[in-house]
């Protein structure tokens, strides 16, 4: 287990003052010293509250959850290791030890997966749905059965998070680093926390349409070098399926009605062209991609022979 000592952890926040007071206390009593509360601008007595708690506050220079991450720990943490969890009282600080074993086991960065113990009404239907059709996708983009991916509690090292290219600023911070975990094989562990409902009081910051589709947007595209088949064989698919359609209405139309259509039929031609072009695109892409895989797995094997010949 990694000594408390070099454990910081991060509470990114905006106005949780219903719940970051307990938030940290319980982290405290945990038997952790040091408590980051990254703050987005709260205008309610976050920041204040926290630091009464004995917390260390630091107000980001912009907004959204995934640009506090990225601040907090490129900036203002200094230690081997973080647990991050949101301020909003709904993940366990007693199970903080169950997320950071595996960091004594090898891993590098550690998913709490909320499904493994949710309390009746911590989460909508439509937000259930929504992450496990996430979930899906991601396991079929990526190969990766990471279970909960959005989960906002995670433990890992800062060496494996300075690896990352993150670029999201809000909700889609947890996406993107479980899509870099798949694309560097960060080894990653998976385990069972409870999640709990918001207290009472406490308001929700996650926007479930827009945020969603922020989430599924940039999931898409990571897919780009993750999985180009997925990516341009997916595109390329749409649009050879709407060109065949045009197509039967334009034939239709033709034979039955003997209405012509050329206009159409020439839209028709083009989307069914650009469809088999994608998917070809997407193919050789998927092959380049295997081939440097490849490549670099005989370089890593040849540094590590050549290290044992020293």
């Amino acid at each position: 287990m990694p000594d408390r000592d070099h454990v910081t952890v991060l509470l990114p926040t905006y106005d949780e003052a219903a719940t970051i007071g307990d938030c940290v206390d319980s982290f405290q009593e945990a038997g952790f010293d040091d408590i980051l509360v990254m703050d987005g601008g709260s205008t309610d007595g976050t920041q204040e509250i926290a630091t009464e708690h004995g917390a260390r506050v630091e107000v980001q220079s912009d907004s959204g959850k995934g640009q506090a991450v990225r601040e907090a720990v490129r900036e203002h943490i200094d230690r081997v290791y973080v647990l991050m969890a949101d301020g909003d009282g709904t993940y366990l600080p007693e199970e903080a030890d169950r997320m950071l074993k595996p960091l004594d086991e090898g891993y590098e960065h550690v998913i709490g997966d909320r499904f493994g113990n949710m309390e009746a009404g911590a989460m909508t239907q439509l937000n259930q749905v929504g992450n496990k059709l996430t979930n899906w996708l991601f396991t079929r983009i990526h190969g990766e059965p990471f279970e909960d991916l959005l989960s906002g509690y995670r433990a890992f090292t800062r060496e494996s998070f300075e690896q990352f290219t993150l670029s999201a600023d809000g909700f889609g911070i947890e996406t993107e680093m479980a899509v870099e975990c798949a694309k560097r094989d960060i080894p990653t562990a998976v385990v069972p926390i409870t999640y709990l409902q918001r207290p009472s009081g406490s308001n929700t910051n996650l926007h479930p349409i827009k945020d969603g589709g922020i989430i599924f947007l940039e999931l898409f595209r990571r897919a780009k070098t993750s999985n180009p088949l997925f990516y341009f064989g997916s595109v390329g698919f749409g649009s050879g399926l709407f060109g065949v359609l045009l197509a039967l209405y334009v034939t239709v139309e033709w034979f039955v009605y003997g209405i012509p259509h050329q206009v159409i039929a020439v839209g028709s031609a083009g989307a069914t062209l650009l469809g088999v072009q994608l998917l070809m695109f997407g193919v050789l892409s998927d092959l380049l991609l295997s081939l440097h895989r490849e490549q670099l797995d005989r370089i890593e094997l040849l540094a590590e022979e050549h290290s044992g010949d020293d």
